[in-house]
């Protein structure tokens, strides 16, 4: 999955309460006003990079929920879309698993089921289970399925024991994406998968050499998108337990020429996550000294 280092910042959910209040009270019930305030929500949403602005995009982005029925159903998807990850990426501004984080991937994790619904024959083939639903998502649940994915392992991820349960759901939602859509998001469905099944135990249904291959094949496909470099510096540059705590280094030599090529990188198209690569590269590094001293 995506993941990234957290720094501290208690404002978060204050502003995010500050901003989106007002916003709610402002939007008129016309189609109109409403793409008025994503067009203002995909403003702010290129430079989410910064706190105020992550908090402005996703307050603007909630604000249309309440009337999200006036628009077509492409923008619905692409609105409930975007909070979901927004959702995800607010929780990288406070430092570990927070309270404040578990209501963010919640509410990322609903925006995001509630985009993917929206598809009638997903919705219609839920009752015969997750995977049976999501053979009918197209390349237009991309977005949808990968947010989702992200969201609901991180609440796994809080919950080791769910997540022993659970961890199937979010593989096949990787994996789905991929099938539909290899190269959305910089081929991170790709890496997303293959982290988890370089970890998830293989009877529970992990594979270590079809997940290294995934990762190694999402860096080729998507050069430029420095995150999937991290995924493999990480993931098989050091060992970890079931529970996914660390136990030690697997290759040393990976994790430094992986975090010298982000060091190295340019932020490019991929402002919040580059630069959220160039600090986890600097966490691994840190990590990787404590542990061969």
């Amino acid at each position: 999955m995506i993941r990234a280092s957290r720094t501290r910042v208690l404002l978060l959910a204050i502003g995010l309460l500050l901003v989106a209040t007002p916003l709610a009270a402002i939007c008129e019930d016309s189609p109109a006003d409403l793409d008025e305030l994503i067009a203002q929500a995909n403003a702010a949403y290129l430079s989410r990079h910064v706190l105020e602005d992550m908090n402005e995009a996703l307050a603007l982005y909630e604000a249309v929920l309440p009337n999200l029925e006036m628009l077509p159903i492409q923008s619905q998807a692409y609105v409930l879309g975007r909070a979901s990850q927004l959702c995800y990426e607010a929780a990288t501004f406070t430092d570990g698993n927070t309270p404040e984080d578990k209501a963010l991937f919640t509410k990322g994790k609903e925006y995001a089921f509630r985009a993917l619904r929206l598809n009638e024959a997903f919705t219609a083939n839920e009752w015969a289970g997750l995977e049976t639903a999501l053979t009918h998502a197209t390349a237009d649940d991309a977005m949808a399925m990968h947010w989702l994915a992200n969201n609901w392992g991180m609440l796994l991820e809080m919950n080791p024991v769910q997540g022993l349960m659970e961890q199937g759901s979010v593989m096949a939602l990787f994996e789905r994406t991929v099938e539909v859509d290899e190269g959305f998001w910089g081929s991170s469905a790709k890496s997303g998968l293959g982290s988890l099944l370089i970890m998830v135990p293989g009877i529970m249904g992990g594979n270590m050499e079809r997940g290294l291959v995934l990762v190694e094949e999402s860096i080729v496909d998507a050069p430029e998108y420095l995150h999937n470099r991290i995924i493999l510096a990480e993931y098989w540059g050091f060992t970890y337990n079931m529970f996914g705590a660390v136990t030690g280094v697997r290759d040393a030599d990976l994790i430094e020429r992986e975090c010298a090529a982000i060091t190295a990188g340019e932020i490019a198209d991929w402002p919040f996550w580059n630069r959220m690569a160039k600090s986890e590269a600097a966490r691994l590094l840190v990590l990787l000294a404590e542990r061969i001293d």
